[in-house]
């Protein structure tokens, strides 16, 4: 069961004077979201003495998308499958910092779930797992792609994510994973997303390994040497971000919906009647919602309409909890089939031994599905659903269903800011737009980047703004630089910061280690460097070597 845990007070900053004068003015803050990048940036306040600042969300929690909840028969449940790894000394300063020794540290193990069998992670590794025909499908298409005889020549002739695959991937590895399982994870296909989230660096697959594997019938786990993650001990994922709480306390308030925002006047108006007068004005909220319905006073059509352009998925987290001892050592597990509605299922009571009512009689599942526009699903049925596609995937056993004692769901009506193909055209347009009225959109919806939108990318927004506020420090996680134009404009252009992605995390060699224990981020990290894919929904992970 879960049990408060107390948190520590407030470190004593390594700021100097001069940054406790800037930081101690009348410069009024207001925060609208209490997820990781609000929590980021209210204690990075509460760090440099600025006390001048309200923190507000719509919900009666901390954590946003990154908020755990228990139920009823006393299992823990997050919203997704995370995991915690960083590559920010600042945030591994701060989970240390709240969390002490509360967590468990896990050893990665990933799976794909296809041709009813399971295949080691990456999949592009092992494909001696499926049946030889399928098999010799990948391995011909992979060799042509990287050889410049698939569909698409090279990467760099890719209009979209969907050619980029067959031009990285090939034909077989596209049939059979990548745009199937892609269009289960953001529920749009591949082919209107654009390729520049994955970064302009791509990294071939050696194909001459694949067909090792296959022929000397080697495992290729892959991993390299950070095959580890930290996950609280109690309370799940949320564990971490209600530890903001007390440090923060007095400076937020939950349970108060923001509805109108006058940029003219900069005034925040809240559904009690109540408002809040800003200088500077951090917001997660989505940001179709805040330019479409939100923002009043002098916004231009064309900000309104360019934001109704950005795309975006919603999702079911189906919780399913089993009496019985866990079957399984894994830790999550990929299925791009259409034999089950979702496209990920975690063994979340493998990532710590308090997240069932007994660690030894029962466990955990967490299925994630997405919909939008243009992939309908029921959520009136997707328990059922998800049940069904837990047996036909085998990850139920016959007879297994009466055990479950336990089912949970949430509905994220926002789960993924899909990386269209006008996306950064987009971005290019409101973010200036908003920023010269004081108003800074960050976080996963707020900045709508999801290649820098995991719980560690999205905290450090937040603070890192909070840097470039009042330290006059370039941000440098959200990969938007500003420059003038020759008629005197301020353009937006879009550059991949090198902590994007959320795939195998790397050492990387340097002694420049210790220059970022003062700074949220460096231009170059330093110590660590994650991959330039996204793991977990892209499906594909970088080795030591630098190869997919």
């Amino acid at each position: 069961m879960y049990q408060e845990r107390p948190s520590r007070s407030m470190p004593m900053s390594d700021k100097t004077s001069s940054q406790q004068e800037q930081a101690n003015t009348d410069h009024r803050v207001v925060i609208l979201g209490a997820g990781p990048t609000g929590l980021g940036a209210g204690y990075r306040l509460v760090e440099l003495g600025h006390r001048n600042f309200h923190m507000y969300d719509r919900h009666p929690y901390l954590g946003g998308l990154a908020a755990s909840f228990e139920d009823d028969h006393g299992f823990t449940w997050d919203i997704g499958g995370h995991v915690m790894f960083s590559h920010y000394a600042y945030y591994d300063k701060v989970f240390e910092h709240l969390m002490g020794e509360d967590f468990s540290l896990n050893e990665r193990e990933s799976w794909v779930r296809m041709c009813d069998r399971w295949v080691p992670y990456p999949f592009q590794n092992n494909v001696r797992y499926l049946p030889k025909d399928v098999a010799y499908e990948c391995l011909s298409g992979l060799i042509k792609a990287q050889t410049g005889q698939g569909t698409i020549a090279s990467p760099s002739l890719a209009n979209n994510f969907g050619e980029f695959i067959d031009a990285v991937f090939g034909e077989g590895i596209a049939k059979y994973f990548m745009k199937p399982y892609n269009y289960k994870v953001w529920a749009y296909e591949p082919e209107r997303m654009n390729k520049q989230w994955i970064g302009e660096r791509v990294a071939m697959i050696d194909f001459d390994r694949a067909l090792r594997n296959v022929v000397l019938e080697q495992d290729d786990f892959g991993w390299g040497p950070n095959n580890m993650f930290k996950f609280p001990l109690f309370g799940g994922t949320g564990e971490f971000y209600r530890r903001f709480g007390p440090v923060l306390e007095g400076n937020y308030t939950l349970q108060k919906r923001a509805e109108k925002i006058d940029v003219d006047q900069k005034v925040v108006t809240f559904s009690d009647g109540s408002t809040d007068k800003y200088d500077s004005l951090l917001t997660a909220m989505p940001l179709d919602i805040l330019c479409q319905h939100v923002l009043t006073g002098d916004v231009p059509d064309d900000i309104r309409k360019a934001s109704g352009q950005l795309l975006h998925s919603g999702g079911y987290m189906v919780g399913i909890g089993i009496k019985r001892p866990c079957p399984s050592t894994k830790c999550w597990m990929y299925f791009p089939e259409d034999n089950c509605p979702f496209y990920r299922v975690t063994y979340l009571s493998n990532y710590s031994p308090n997240m069932t009512p007994d660690k030894d009689t029962h466990y955990s599942l967490l299925c994630e599905t997405s919909y939008s526009d243009h992939k309908h699903v029921d959520g009136q049925t997707i328990v059922e659903k998800t049940i069904e596609g837990l047996e036909n995937a085998g990850l139920l056993e016959q007879g297994e269903r009466d055990d479950i004692v336990s089912t949970w769901v949430f509905h994220a009506d926002y789960s993924y800011p899909t990386p269209s193909v006008d996306r950064d055209e987009i971005l290019s347009k409101i973010i200036p737009w908003l920023e010269e009225r004081g108003i800074f959109s960050r976080g996963r919806f707020g900045m709508w980047k999801y290649e820098v939108a995991n719980t560690d990318h999205t905290l450090m927004q937040g603070v890192e703004l909070i840097n470039r506020l009042f330290l006059d420090e370039p941000e440098q996680t959200i990969g938007i630089v500003y420059k003038t134009t020759e008629d005197g404009r301020e353009a937006a252009e879009h550059d991949r910061p090198t902590v994007a992605g959320s795939g195998e995390k790397r050492l990387k060699k340097t002694t420049a280690a210790s220059s970022i224990e003062h700074r949220p981020v460096a231009s170059n990290p330093g110590d660590v460097r994650e991959a330039d894919v996204a793991e977990e929904e892209l499906g594909v992970t970088q080795t030591d070597q630098g190869r997919v």
